[in-house]
């Protein structure tokens, strides 16, 4: 069961890295790409229908870590706590600046939000690299560490790769060469190579870190049949926004 566990939370962890990877890198993107306020609501757009379910993914790895793993909990806090706020800010901002970038027809307004959009993304890019440090070191090590930072830095570049391919897929022409979707999943599993290689290397400490087995029996009735739904609106929302489906409008929230 412990076992079972540790590959779901593996493939939620991944999954969202590969997913929101080319979010966060379009965000990361906006103020080198985006010359022009018509590209940067191209840009926007490209990835407006993708956010939300895409922010899912973190939802169920934040549950399932703590409640999977309810030991690290203190562990994570305690270590990582001025990181992780540091995390939800950027995260604020990020999604913040998506829902009012558009709300007044400003230049300074837009602009001012355009770079709440691109400080998050680098916040939130950084910062999973610091955390991934951390973690593979037992959370025994601060993430402020020149190794952590520069997995941080890693982390960005990748997640710059992802969504410069994302937009090559997504808009076809407007930034770049067109890419295939088998290039776009090529750096969807690229980007979440760090990800793969910690969870990998913290195999032996998850495991022994897992809840009561009693507990984890309790949770797959509980969580696992949800899964399916997941990803079958996953599956819906790529479906739907595809390539030449309103690539370039923008919801009405966005």
């Amino acid at each position: 069961m412990e076992l079972m566990w540790f590959v779901f939370f593996a493939v939620l962890l991944t999954g969202y890295f590969a997913l929101e990877g080319f979010d966060l890198g379009v965000g990361l993107l906006l103020p080198v790409l985006g010359r022009t306020r018509e590209d940067r609501d191209r840009m926007v757009a490209a990835v407006a229908p993708y956010v939300l379910a895409n922010e899912v993914w973190l939802v169920a790895v934040a549950g399932t870590l703590f409640g999977v793993y309810p030991l690290l909990e203190g562990e994570v806090l305690f270590t990582l706590y001025p990181l992780v706020v540091a995390m939800l800010l950027s995260w604020v901002l990020r999604d913040a600046g998506l829902w009012f970038r558009r709300r007044i027809d400003g230049h300074r307004w837009r602009g001012f939000w355009d770079a709440m959009i691109a400080f998050g993304s680098l916040g939130l890019s950084a910062g999973w690299g610091m955390v991934l440090y951390a973690a593979a070191t037992g959370f025994s090590s601060s993430p402020v560490h020149p190794v952590g930072v520069m997995l941080g830095l890693v982390v960005t570049l990748l997640f710059a790769f992802h969504g410069w391919t994302f937009l090559g897929w997504r808009v076809p022409g407007a930034f770049g060469a067109t890419r295939s979707g088998r290039v776009l999943l090529v750096s969807g599993l690229v980007a979440a190579l760090p990800a793969a290689g910690v969870l990998a290397g913290a195999m032996p400490y998850l495991l022994e870190h897992s809840a009561h087995p009693a507990t984890l029996n309790v949770l797959s009735v509980m969580v696992l049949p949800f899964a399916p739904i997941m990803l079958g609106a996953q599956i819906w929302v790529w479906r739907t926004f595809r390539p030449g489906k309103d690539a370039f409008r923008l919801p009405s929230f966005f």
